[in-house]
């Protein structure tokens, strides 16, 4: 699994603990963020992730702001991004599952290092499940192509 990894001013610490939790366990994260608490726009970083998910060379991205939610929406501004703004292992694992999450979204504010490392766990070890999951799918993405999924 290769993942990449982007964050703000309000995320080094976090994201640098994600990062060391990670490689030990023997996975290969590549930093597209930021290493200084001086003031950066997340935008900028969600979009770097984004193109390298989108890109195929990494199998999945994660970002971290102060809340989680600002970088996820940025995220999600590019088609074929389904990035999801969590703060719970729950949650983490049912995004993957159920919606296909490319990106996993949390916020340095909201959650612990501890949990953080649980929220990527059940990220990561998550499956998509595809079936009626994959319907809904493919109606979000009738949105961004047609800006509808409803016809008519």
């Amino acid at each position: 699994m290769k993942i990449a990894i982007g964050n703000d001013h309000a995320a080094v610490d976090l994201k640098n603990s994600v990062m060391e939790y990670l490689e030990e366990k023997g996975i290969e994260i590549d930093d597209f963020g930021v290493q200084s608490t001086q003031r950066a726009n997340y935008p900028v970083y969600a979009e770097k992730v984004a193109k390298k998910v989108l890109s195929g060379e990494y199998d999945c991205g994660i970002l971290i702001c102060g809340t989680g939610v600002g970088i996820s929406i940025a995220a999600n501004k590019f088609k074929g991004i389904r990035a999801a703004a969590v703060s719970d292992p729950t949650t983490a694992r049912l995004v993957k599952q159920h919606n296909n999450a490319n990106i996993l979204c949390f916020g340095a504010r909201i959650v612990g290092e501890e949990l953080a490392h649980d929220i990527v766990d059940a990220y990561i070890e998550a499956q998509f499940e595809g079936g009626r999951h994959q319907d809904r799918i493919d109606l979000i993405t009738a949105i961004e192509e047609k800006g509808s999924c409803i016809d008519g």
